[in-house]
């Protein structure tokens, strides 16, 4: 599938990040589009968005859905047909996710199974409720969102990150599962697995946002002490750091997730598309990605111990300082 004009994609979680730049790019090269998302107000501005960069005659549907409830998906599903007044799509961009839930143990449950819900069962009901479309196009591409954390089940030795990991295992195995099923199948149809290492996107103030929870600049002393616990027990100084000081300090590291990342959100929906024109199942996006990749498959015994985050800082300055090195006049 080199050329996405004139074709009909969905893509989930396209009010904001990776999501929303895929829509763009789609856009821009005269995709039809239906688009979803549960923050509405980030739709619709993706939405208009996209439908400035599109060619004329393309149409851009926009659809407020909880992809962890099988029955708006469905009611999604049910929209995109009678608005784009078809029986067949040819490209599923399965991205929506949301982090939370990081400890099974000590983290509430309520938050654990939202996160896993959106980030799997978001790939699976859209994935059924869409298969039947893409069986009825004469070429289809599902293209599941995972994660490093897909691989590497942990935000480093001291931070636990459980149920966004499973979920995102989950993904990776389902996708894997896919190359075979389709093959045998649905020749017609690809699947690719996507696994980005660290995007600049707004998931970490999204994620607050639709969890329930308070963004840090407006939590009250209660949340604040609550945030003193989990931090201090992940290993965290925030000695002598007063409540103002540190919730200054949290919002910032939310923007800086954004703003300060090695690849933006466009250069990772570029990675995604182009890995679909190239029929690749497989894609890697960042040197992150690639080097903790390598890592985990190197020393899967200790991946999870002190050892391997300071093996992976070790060989992240080695890189860079090779990289220095070459950048250097000669």
């Amino acid at each position: 599938m080199n050329d996405f004009k004139g074709r009909l994609g969905i893509v989930t979680g396209a009010g904001s990040g990776i999501g929303r730049e895929l829509a763009r790019q789609l856009a821009a090269e005269g995709c039809h589009l239906g688009l979803c998302d549960i923050m509405v107000e980030n739709l619709e501005e993706t939405r208009k968005s996209c439908q400035e960069l599109a060619p004329p005659g393309t149409l851009i549907s926009a659809h407020p859905c909880d992809v962890s409830d099988e029955s708006q998906v469905i009611a999604f599903r049910d929209a995109v047909k009678r608005e784009h007044n078809t029986g067949h799509i040819n490209l599923l961009f399965n991205n929506a996710g949301i982090g939370g839930g990081g400890s099974f143990i000590t983290d509430d449950r309520a938050a654990w199974d939202r996160a896993f819900g959106i980030c799997w069962f978001g790939v699976y009901y859209n994935t059924r409720a869409f298969m039947p479309l893409l069986l009825a196009a004469t070429e289809g591409h599902i293209v599941n969102v995972s994660s490093v954390n897909g691989f590497w089940a942990c935000l480093g030795p001291t931070n636990p990150h459980t149920a966004y990991s499973s979920a995102k295992f989950a993904i990776k195995g389902f996708t894997e599962g896919l190359q075979v099923d389709l093959r045998l199948n649905a020749p017609h149809v690809k699947a690719s697995l996507v696994m980005p290492g660290h995007i600049g996107t707004s998931i970490a103030i999204n994620s607050t946002k639709v969890l329930g929870g308070r963004l840090p600049l407006e939590m009250t002393a209660e949340d604040v002490a609550n945030l003193r616990q989990r931090l201090t027990r992940i290993g965290l100084p925030i000695e002598g750091i007063d409540d103002d000081q540190l919730k200054a300090s949290m919002q910032q590291q939310m923007e800086d997730f954004r703003d300060k990342a090695p690849t933006s959100a466009a250069q990772a929906a570029t990675v995604i598309l182009d890995g679909v024109r190239h029929q690749q199942w497989r894609i890697l996006i960042g040197d992150d990605a690639r080097l903790l990749d390598q890592l985990v498959r190197e020393l899967p015994e200790t991946a999870y111990e002190p050892s391997f985050a300071q093996r992976l800082l070790t060989e992240v300055a080695a890189r860079l300082s090779k990289l220095g090195a070459s950048e250097e006049p000669k």
